[in-house]
C-alpha cells in the first residue's frame, strides 16, 4: 500500500506542479465564464438597431403598429413611389418600404425594401410578421369570419407527465412524481456526453505520461519495486486525481466568477432570454410560469438513484479506458505518430458509444439500447444515458458487475503489457508481442 501511495502521490504531483497545467486551469473558467458573458453584455449594453421607414401602401391596408418598445417605426405617405425613392434619406428615414396590391385570393406578397443599407434578420422578421398579421386580418374579414372565433379555435396541447405504481398486491400508488420525456432526454444526452468528454482528455493524458516515460530511465527502478497492477493503478489514480482537482477548481472558479459578474455588471439571468421580434422578449409571467413547471419536474427525478449510479459509471469507464490507453501507451515505439492509429482502436468503443448515444435515448427500451448498456466497453456512456429513463433493476445490476469485472481485468492487463512494453525502446509492439507479455510469468 505504501509503493501505491508513492507512485499516485509522483503521479500528481509531477503534473500539479506543470506551468501548462496551472496555467490551462485558471484560465479555462476564465475563457468559460466569458464565452457566455460577452455576449449578454453585447446585448444588454449595446445600442439596439432603430429602423425609421417611411411605407408607400398600394394594396390599402396596412396601419403602423403603435409599439414604444420596438424598435422599427413606420410612416405612410401618400407620394409615388419613384418620388419616395429620391426623397426618403432627405426626409431622415433609413429606408423605403413598398407594400403592393394584391388579390384577396394571392397566397403570396412580395414587399419591396430600398435602401443604402441591407436590413438584419431580425429586422426582416420584424417587417414580414407585422404585414402579413395585418393581410390575414383583412383575408378573414373579406372571407365574412370572426378573427375572435378563428382564433379561439387554436389550441396549445401539452402532455403533463406522471408516473404511477402499483404494490405487491397489484394495487394503485400515486406516487406524484412527475415526469418529462425532454428532461430526461437531456440528461441522458449531457451524462453520455460529460462521460465521454473525460474518458477521452484525461484517457490521452495517460497515454502521453506513458509515452513520455520510456524516454526516461527512472521508469526501470520503479518496474523492479512494485508489481505491475500496483503501478498501473498507482497512474491511473494519480492522473484521476488530477483531473478531480482540475474539475473542481473549474467549477469553483466558475461559480464565483459568474457570481462576481452577475453582482458587479448587474447582468439579469432574464437579459439572455431570446426574443422574438426586435424589442419583443418572452412575457415575465409566462417566464415565470415555464420556470417553475422546469423546476418541479427537475426536482421530482430521483436524483438519489440516477448520481450515485453516474458517478459509479464514471470511475468504471475511466479506469477501463485509462488502462487501455497506457496500453496503447507502452506499446509504442519512439515514433509519436505510431500512437494515432493505436489509439484509435483503443477509442473505437467510446466513439461507436457516442454514435449509438441518440437512438438509444430516442427509444431506451429497445434491445440495441438495453445490450449495448450492458455490455462494459459501451456501458459508461450508454447506461447513464438510460438512467433517467428508469432501466429495469436487473439490466443495472448486470452491467454493473460487468463494468466492475472489467475493469479491475483492464487494470490487470494493461499493467502486464505496461510492464514489458515501457521498457522496449527503438520499435513498435506487435499483437503477438503484447499477447506473450500478458501471459508470460513474473
Amino acid at each position: 500500500m505504501d509503493k501505491l501511495w508513492l507512485i499516485i502521490q509522483r503521479e500528481y504531483l509531477t503534473r500539479v506542479k506543470k506551468k501548462s497545467f496551472i496555467l490551462i486551469t485558471l484560465l479555462s473558467p476564465i475563457l468559460f465564464v466569458a464565452l457566455f458573458t460577452i455576449p449578454v453584455l453585447v446585448t444588454v449594453f449595446s445600442e439596439k438597431e432603430k429602423k425609421s421607414l417611411v411605407v408607400r401602401d398600394d394594396s390599402g391596408i396596412f396601419v403602423p403598429p403603435v409599439d414604444s418598445t420596438a424598435n422599427v417605426s413606420f410612416v405612410l405617405a401618400p407620394e409615388e413611389l419613384p418620388e419616395l425613392k429620391r426623397t426618403y434619406k432627405l426626409r431622415g428615414f433609413d429606408g423605403l418600404l413598398h407594400i403592393p396590391a394584391f388579390q384577396g385570393n394571392s397566397g403570396n406578397l412580395k414587399l419591396g425594401y430600398y435602401s443604402e443599407k441591407q436590413l438584419s434578420l431580425s429586422v426582416v422578421s420584424f417587417i414580414e410578421k407585422q404585414v402579413a398579421e395585418q393581410v390575414e386580418a383583412k383575408k378573414i374579414k373579406d372571407a365574412g369570419y370572426s378573427e375572435d372565433v378563428l382564433n379561439s379555435f387554436k389550441t396549445d396541447i401539452g402532455i403533463e407527465q406522471e408516473e404511477l405504481a402499483f404494490n405487491d398486491q397489484g394495487e394503485l400508488v400515486e406516487t406524484g412524481k412527475k415526469s418529462s420525456a425532454e428532461l430526461a432526454t437531456a440528461i441522458g444526452f449531457i451524462a453520455g456526453f460529460i462521460i465521454y468528454i473525460v474518458l477521452i482528455f484525461y484517457g490521452a493524458m495517460i497515454m502521453r505520461s506513458v509515452m513520455e516515460e520510456k524516454t526516461n530511465r527512472i521508469v526501470e527502478v520503479i518496474i523492479s519495486s512494485v508489481r505491475p497492477f500496483q503501478l498501473m493503478m498507482g497512474k491511473i489514480l494519480g492522473v484521476s486525481a488530477v483531473g478531480l482537482t482540475q474539475m473542481l477548481i473549474w467549477m469553483g472558479m466558475t461559480f464565483l466568477l459568474s457570481t462576481l459578474m452577475t453582482a458587479f455588471l448587474g447582468v439579469d439571468a432574464t437579459a439572455m432570454q431570446p426574443a422574438t421580434m426586435p424589442g419583443q422578449a418572452i412575457p415575465p409571467e409566462e417566464l415565470a410560469s415555464q420556470t417553475s413547471k422546469f423546476m418541479e419536474v427537475l426536482t421530482s427525478q430521483n436524483w438519489g438513484y440516477i448520481l450515485p449510479l453516474f458517478l459509479f459509471y464514471f470511475v468504471g469507464g475511466y479506469f477501463i479506458y485509462a488502462s487501455l490507453f497506457a496500453a496503447v501507451g507502452a506499446s509504442m515505439g519512439d515514433d509519436m505518430g505510431e500512437s494515432q492509429s493505436l489509439s484509435l482502436v483503443a477509442m473505437a468503443p467510446i466513439i461507436l458509444s457516442i454514435i449509438l448515444i441518440s437512438p438509444v435515448v430516442e427509444n431506451p427500451t429497445s434491445s440495441l439500447a438495453r445490450w449495448m448498456s450492458i455490455f462494459p466497453l459501451s456501458s459508461p456512456v450508454l447506461m447513464p444515458a438510460r438512467l433517467a429513463f428508469e432501466p429495469p433493476l436487473w439490466e443495472v445490476l448486470l452491467s454493473m458487475v460487468l463494468l466492475a469485472g472489467s475493469a479491475v481485468f483492464f487494470v490487470w492487463l494493461s499493467g502486464r503489457i505496461y510492464r514489458v512494453g515501457v521498457l522496449l525502446y527503438g520499435k513498435k509492439a506487435t499483437l503477438k508481442e503484447m499477447v506473450k507479455w500478458t501471459f508470460s510469468k513474473e
